[in-house]
Formats: C-alpha cells, structure tokens, sequence
C-alpha cells in the first residue's frame, strides 16, 4: 500500500482535529483507491463515487477515531466491501455497461431512443424533487460539468460542503445514475 509513517502522520493529526489532514489523506489516497474499486466494478464513474462516499462517511462518522494502526488497509477494505456490494445491488450494471458501450460505438439499432427518452424525463423528475441546495450543486456538477471548486465558489461555500451536497444528491438519485452516465455520453 502507500507509505506507513506518513499513513501515521496523517492519522495522529486527524485524531487532533486538523482538517489539512483529511485534504493530505484525500489527495494520497484518492486516485488508488478509484483505480482499485474498478477491479471490482468496472466504471470508473461508479468507482469515484464509491471512493467519495466512503471519504464522506470517513469524515463525518469520524471512523478514523476507531484506528489504531495505518489506515490504507481500512480504506482499502472498505472500497472493495462497498464494490462489492453495488455490485450485487446493481445487477444490470453489465447490461447498462453494454447499452453504453453500444451508444459510443453508434450502434443505434440496439437503442431504444424512445424509452431514454423516458428515463430521461423520469431522471429530471427526480432530480426536481432534491432539495434545493442539493439541487442546484447537481446540476452544477454534473450537467453543468464544473469543478468542485467552482461550484464551491460560485454559491460562497466550502469544497467539503459542496462533496456532502453532491453525495446526498446522489444517494438520492443512486437507482437513476447508470441512465445519468448514459445521458451525458449520449449528449
């Protein structure tokens, strides 16, 4: 895994309270911990929000209080557990997976235009009935496509509160992401 004294650091400073050090834990682990959830999902898409979520929880949980050691084996653990388990709460993921790769290829003729159409409208549906901030930082991200911290700058509010509203958000609408992937490929 990555390296152990600094694991250490990290979390003596986290049990101190120092917030610098969950942003220093985010940036080392973040991009390893995506490319590993893809062994067990195969969406990159899919693998961030994993690795976002669990930070999200991570923090607000203060899991990193119940740590004794290192904390990459946690992390890394709980990745593949939270993997898994969209795996097994998503069992159409490979026929979605397949409707996408179809889409990018041009493969119309497998396309049922008119039922996306459906799920889109279904999705814009649910997307209305987030709450507002929540509301506002989704559309921002994802149909806007702006940074975390563009969107944190555009509302006068922190990074992290924008990655909590985003994450409520999605958690909302977790049943309805495979059609939001599609949408933003297909547009």
């Amino acid at each position: 895994m990555l390296e152990t004294s600094k694991d250490l650091e990290i979390l003596q400073n986290l049990k101190k309270g120092d917030e610098k050090a969950y942003k220093e834990l985010f940036d080392l682990y973040y991009i390893p911990l995506c490319i590993y959830s893809l062994k067990y999902c195969d969406c990159y898409d899919v693998a961030e929000d994993i690795v976002q979520d669990l930070f999200i929880k991570f923090w607000n949980e203060k899991l990193y209080l119940k740590i004794d050691n290192t904390i990459s084996p946690y992390l890394f653990k709980a990745v593949k557990n939270n993997s898994l388990q969209f795996q097994k709460s998503n069992p159409h993921t490979d026929e979605i997976n397949d409707y996408v790769y179809k889409v990018i290829e041009g493969d119309e003729e497998e396309i049922d235009m008119e039922s996306l159409e459906t799920e889109k409208e279904k999705l814009y549906q649910e997307i209305e009935k987030l709450p507002e901030k929540s509301r506002e930082i989704f559309k921002a991200i994802v149909l806007d496509n702006l940074k975390y911290k563009e969107v944190a700058n555009q509302f006068d509010i922190s990074v992290n509160t924008v990655k909590t509203q985003y994450s409520r958000a999605l958690s909302k609408l977790r049943e309805s992401l495979d059609i939001i992937v599609l949408l933003l490929i297909v547009s």
